[in-house]
């Protein structure tokens, strides 16, 4: 049986394999040559392509992110004296043109500011041939319902409902295709709000589209000398009145900003509604 001391000194002593002095990165000269070769070979011969590949994504990807500008703000009406500029304060802009008390006479009928964060841009509308195309297609729709009740009759109500409601909503899409293909998809939330509440509504109005949280503009008329009997009236612009998820969104944010109410502190009656229409 070997002798556990002499197995130690093969290890540790004069005649073993490491001394005492060795040095776990080798001798001088070993650490000099290997120095030398590490500068002469280059990086794309020294490691695996596959290394290179994902170390050149994420350099890429570091660098677009560093260099990454925000989207550009847009104002359709950037330089109108009626509108917000984007270098304006919403505090500025309020007090500079307060729809109470600004003259139609000095500013025109409206007021306007536009979500800067929007990325819709304005098209050019064509509302006679969006009207024609509309009117086409109900002149349709009222030919296949006559067919259809003419063909079914003595079938029971329910089968007559269900053909019918199918035409309907067959009519709709293309209406609103059609409107959308002449640039006319846009809607607008109508609030009214009395003369005497109407700086501060707007206010509402004015800091929420601002900072993006409502549509892509928003307008109120200004002072046209006449009795604001029936309420001072503030758009609320939704880009698509086809898409009803966004459409609700606008309301619900209009209702946690308090003003989706049927009467003013006032009592007044200041109703709010929604319809498709021109852009603003």
């Amino acid at each position: 049986m070997p002798d556990p001391q002499e197995e130690d000194d093969d290890v540790n002593g004069d005649g073993g394999y490491i001394s005492d002095d060795t040095s776990f990165y080798g001798d001088t000269d070993l650490q000099t040559h290997l120095s030398n070769l590490v500068d002469s070979t280059p990086v794309s011969t020294a490691l695996p392509p596959a290394y290179l590949q994902f170390t050149t994504i994420a350099l890429a990807n570091a660098a677009a992110t560093t260099s990454s500008k925000p989207p550009a703000l847009y104002n359709r009406y950037e330089g109108e004296i009626y509108a917000r500029q984007l270098d304006e304060p919403v505090s500025a802009f309020l007090e500079r043109l307060p729809p109470r008390t600004t003259q139609l006479s000095s500013f025109g009928p409206w007021i306007f500011i536009m979500n800067p964060y929007s990325t819709a841009r304005p098209t050019s509308e064509d509302w006679a041939k969006t009207n024609a195309t509309g009117a086409a297609i109900l002149a349709d729709f009222e030919r296949r319902r006559a067919e259809v009740e003419a063909g079914m009759q003595g079938r029971p109500a329910q089968s007559v409902t269900k053909k019918l409601n199918s035409l309907r909503e067959a009519a709709k899409t293309a209406i609103l295709a059609a409107a959308r293909e002449n640039g006319c998809g846009c809607g607008k939330w109508m609030l009214f709000p009395p003369a005497v509440d109407v700086n501060r509504v707007w206010s509402v109005v004015a800091t929420a589209t601002a900072a993006g949280e409502l549509g892509g503009a928003a307008k109120v008329a200004t002072e046209d000398g006449q009795a604001d009997m029936a309420g001072r009236l503030i758009c609320v612009c939704t880009e698509d009145f086809g898409d009803r998820k966004d459409v609700k969104r606008v309301l619900l944010k209009l209702g946690e900003l308090g003003l989706a109410k049927r009467k003013s502190e006032w009592g007044q009656e200041t109703g709010i509604s929604y319809k498709p229409g021109k852009d603003i």
